[in-house]
């Protein structure tokens, strides 16, 4: 009796990327799976089988991987795991190896929303460049390519919170300026429509005036050749538009943040928050929550009528 063929890791690796390009995931979505598995193959060999491999090899890589934070430890198992949950569902295994596995923690980072002054600081030199010396001339600035676009990027990712993924992976016409929406993509492809501000919808409207010749299925911000803002590159533009204003720790998230911790304070409700957010749970809002009541007590304290009084 002829043996079944087995399949190595690299061809499993090969036929989900597939499938999940099937999907019609983004591309920043794509390449995420791909570094990890890239990251992966040397550690097991890729000529390995794939049904020979076990929950002690992906631990020992787990374990392996040095120079990394918990997020991203967190990303390898996750995507690991869901290539495992593909083969089975295509019968190459019977069942998925990493859910034998304790996903590792996540860390428990600080969460430091940008004040009202730091963020009208950045709005304040997206059009000039910092001031520099030139011999024997007097102190100099220069203005900056792409202020347009810049504004519009720093007004949306702090309207909508949406993740820099996808900002960047927004294509025009999933922008509704008359009614004040986008239609965005977010992870596992689940998409949700943000409502943005007047002032958005303006800089939005000030910036793709810049682009006349554009196509609906264009990106929505692009790069000087007209290709899609790599989300990696945006945040290395939001630092050093972070120091040109003075702003310490400028990254993306810190818009997400802000965003949050300003709609609790504005007394919004915490589950249309999850919902904006894109998260499948309210973990992350309660941390957002108890930052919001923070903020309350401290004001209540201020504000006291009896120990102002000192009743």
């Amino acid at each position: 009796m002829k043996t079944p063929h087995k399949l190595t890791f690299q061809q499993v690796k090969t036929g989900y990327i597939l499938s999940i390009e099937a999907r019609h995931l983004s591309r920043h979505t794509i390449e995420d799976y791909q570094n990890t598995f890239n990251r992966f193959t040397p550690f097991i060999g890729g000529d390995t089988a794939f049904e020979n491999i076990t929950s002690q090899d992906v631990q020992r890589f787990l374990a392996s991987v040095t120079g990394v934070t918990n997020s991203t430890l967190r990303h390898y198992y996750a995507s690991l795991a869901a290539m495992w949950s593909w083969a089975v569902k295509e019968a190459l295994v019977p069942e998925n190896i990493i859910h034998k596995l304790d996903a590792p923690k996540p860390e428990e980072r600080e969460i430091l929303p940008f004040t009202e002054a730091e963020f009208k600081a950045m709005l304040s030199v997206v059009s000039r460049s910092k001031a520099y010396d030139r011999p024997g001339m007097r102190r100099s600035d220069h203005a900056t390519m792409h202020p347009e676009r810049s504004r519009a990027i720093l007004l949306l990712l702090l309207d909508t919170g949406m993740r820099v993924g996808e900002l960047t992976s927004a294509k025009i016409h999933q922008v509704d300026r008359r009614n004040h929406r986008i239609q965005i993509l977010g992870k596992g492809s689940k998409e949700r429509s943000l409502p943005f501000s007047p002032r958005t919808a303006q800089a939005l409207w000030r910036y793709l005036s810049t682009r006349p010749e554009s196509e609906p299925d264009e990106p929505l911000f692009v790069t000087y050749n007209k290709r899609e803002i790599d989300p990696t590159q945006l945040g290395k533009s939001l630092k050093t538009l972070g120091k040109r204003a003075g702003v310490e720790n400028v990254h993306p998230h810190r818009f997400r943040h802000t965003f949050a911790i300003q709609y609790l304070r504005n007394s919004g409700d915490p589950y249309t928050l999850q919902r904006l957010l894109g998260h499948s749970t309210l973990e992350m809002v309660k941390r957002y929550l108890s930052l919001a009541q923070m903020d309350i007590d401290k004001a209540h304290k201020r504000a006291s009528p009896v120990d102002n009084w000192a009743l």
